[in-house]
């Protein structure tokens, strides 16, 4: 099922962008990139807006889990109650989760069989091998690169400064709710959570790029040699998609 439904769709399509006249192999998968991300865009979108109504909701969450402290059911209904009314999907994220993790690992598969060349016996009978040079705009992209990894780094680095998420975590800063305790004295919320959180961002936005580096030059060339390169564009060009889609919806769906 896995192979009929995931992974040979997604290679013969690469397949067929690689076969556009003038096409070579790193425009091919850039295009591919483009196509894959616009067609999960209404989950994204989904996602996105979900993190931000959670975010606006969180006060009157914190307020419920302390006035039902001790009757975890009373305290799930109302929770649950409070999503409905703020028309709030929790588990849209995890749905987005379940449904890109066989497609991200078919991805990786499709990169590394696609290179150094076309396997004709996982091809469509209305598909053809074709001569696309394994280079991007002239650029050998056969093993790793330097630069395409640092790229995908930087890349990295940019999406999550601009991000939808670090936007809402700077305003929920600004505009802190005041401390919600428990019957125990307990913190559930407030401004010191608010700040661990921005912290815990922070530290997010310096090691992820590190790791998008690391992942690219020394940790996936070693088990993927020959598609590092391609993976580390199809990283790239997707981080800069999810850039480009969170500052949409920003502008288009989210009022400040």
């Amino acid at each position: 099922m896995y192979n009929q439904f995931i992974f040979l769709p997604l290679y013969n399509s690469l397949v067929f962008l690689m076969g556009i006249p003038g096409m070579d192999v790193g425009l091919a998968v850039i295009l591919f990139t483009i196509i894959v991300r616009l067609i999960l865009f209404p989950l994204s979108k989904s996602a996105l807006l979900t993190q931000v109504k959670m975010k606006q909701v969180e006060p009157e969450l914190n307020k419920i889990k302390a006035q039902y402290a001790n009757d975890r059911q009373e305290q799930a209904k109302k929770m649950m109650e409070l999503y409905k009314t703020h028309k709030v999907k929790p588990f849209s994220g995890v749905l987005l989760l379940f449904i890109q993790l066989p497609i991200l690992l078919a991805l990786i598969s499709v990169f590394y069989k696609i290179i150094p060349t076309v396997d004709p016996t996982l091809l469509y009978s209305f598909i053809h091998a074709p001569a696309a040079s394994s280079t991007l705009l002239g650029i050998n992209i056969l093993g790793k690169s330097f630069i395409l990894s640092l790229l995908t780094g930087v890349i990295q680095f940019f999406q999550l400064h601009y991000s939808l998420a670090s936007h809402q975590q700077r305003l929920a800063t600004k505009n802190a709710p005041p401390v919600v305790k428990d019957k125990n004295g307990k913190t559930l919320g407030g401004p010191g959570k608010t700040d661990f959180a921005s912290s815990m961002n922070n530290q997010m936005k310096y090691l992820m790029p590190f790791l998008a580096f690391a992942s690219t030059y020394w940790i996936i060339p070693a088990k993927f040699p020959q598609a590092a390169s391609i993976i580390a564009i199809y990283w790239s060009v997707s981080t800069l998609f999810t850039l480009g889609q969170e500052l949409y919806i920003r502008k288009r769906h989210i009022k400040f």
